[in-house]
């Protein structure tokens, strides 16, 4: 049997739902020699009678009656995925999985969540916590997450963004450090002091953008050592190994006993933005996006789009 026409079936059960052509032809606005010329073009399809015509109308054989039964809920499944496929391409409907480290998310996540929700419920949203960069890119890699956040630079030239949120950039400084009740410092007058390095597999770009480089003198920061985890380059702080620069809302998410945060005043800002992989559902990281903005505040002055 050929392909079918989905037309020929919708205007099969009108007929078998109004009991007469001229009735059937009525309610699709065609004419009756139409829709007979389709129901024979079906019967031919299938091999079989599907009708016959009584002085009432006409009745469904028993084939008819089987085509009926499964034509009624085939046209329902295939009228109810045409919904889920333009709600998807509409950005109505559809999959977003976030992976997201805590310490830059948790100011803004689960009500950006709740917004998205509430303006798209046809939206399945996946919220994936790690605690470490590689994790998160390796979950984009992988395709294990669709979309993420990070502080751009992100060091691989993969990954699409879109800056969310401009953060000031504060340093983290043992308590008893001479310049630790500053209300701000200069990174002129942290020129000596050893910085704490990420210990992780990203570009040089990463690692000079984390270290305030290069300094206002065109000269590099004085390396201190490296550390993987955040907690443990407070700690290095904390025994007074070196300082460490960091996106202001790491501060209020890792407040440690004997560590300090100081604002720096001309230390370029950090920005946090929506990452992903090309191919990904780009109409739902667009709204993942403006929710995201309108939850921090975002102004296109502030950094650029």
């Amino acid at each position: 049997m050929n392909d079918l026409d989905t037309r020929l079936l919708r205007s099969f059960l009108v007929v078998a739902q109004e009991g007469t052509i001229t009735r059937a032809a009525a309610r699709l606005h065609i004419a009756q020699q139409a829709l007979s010329a389709q129901v024979q073009q079906l019967e031919r399809a299938f091999g079989a009678t599907l009708l016959v015509r009584t002085s009432r109308g006409v009745r469904l054989t028993r084939a008819g009656d089987e085509l009926r039964a499964g034509a009624e809920p085939l046209l329902a499944d295939l009228d109810a995925l045409g919904t889920r496929v333009r709600a998807s391409a509409q950005g109505r409907a559809g999959r977003l999985r976030l992976v997201c480290k805590p310490h830059a998310t948790a100011e803004f996540a689960l009500d950006v969540v709740r917004a998205m929700e509430a303006s798209a419920p046809d939206i399945e949203l996946d919220l994936i916590s790690v605690s470490t960069l590689p994790e998160e890119l390796a979950a984009l890699a992988d395709g294990t997450a669709d979309a993420s956040f990070l502080w751009v630079p992100t060091g691989d030239a993969r990954l699409r963004y879109a800056k969310v949120r401009r953060d000031r950039r504060l340093v983290a400084l043992p308590s008893d450090h001479p310049l630790a009740a500053r209300p701000t410092i200069s990174l002129a007058e942290l020129a000596d002091e050893p910085v704490i390095v990420p210990q992780v597999v990203v570009s040089e770009e990463v690692v000079r953008h984390w270290l305030a480089e290069p300094r206002p003198d065109g000269k590099p920061a004085v390396r201190g050592p490296a550390a993987h985890r955040i907690e443990d380059r407070l700690m290095l702080v904390a025994r007074g190994r070196g300082v460490w620069l960091a996106p202001e809302p790491l501060a209020r998410y890792f407040p440690l006993p004997g560590v300090s945060w100081v604002p720096v005043s001309d230390a370029a800002p950090s920005y946090l933005a929506v990452v992903w992989m090309p191919g990904a559902a780009e109409h739902l990281i667009s709204q993942l996006v403006a929710h995201v903005r309108a939850l921090t505040g975002w102004d296109e002055e502030d950094g650029g789009a």
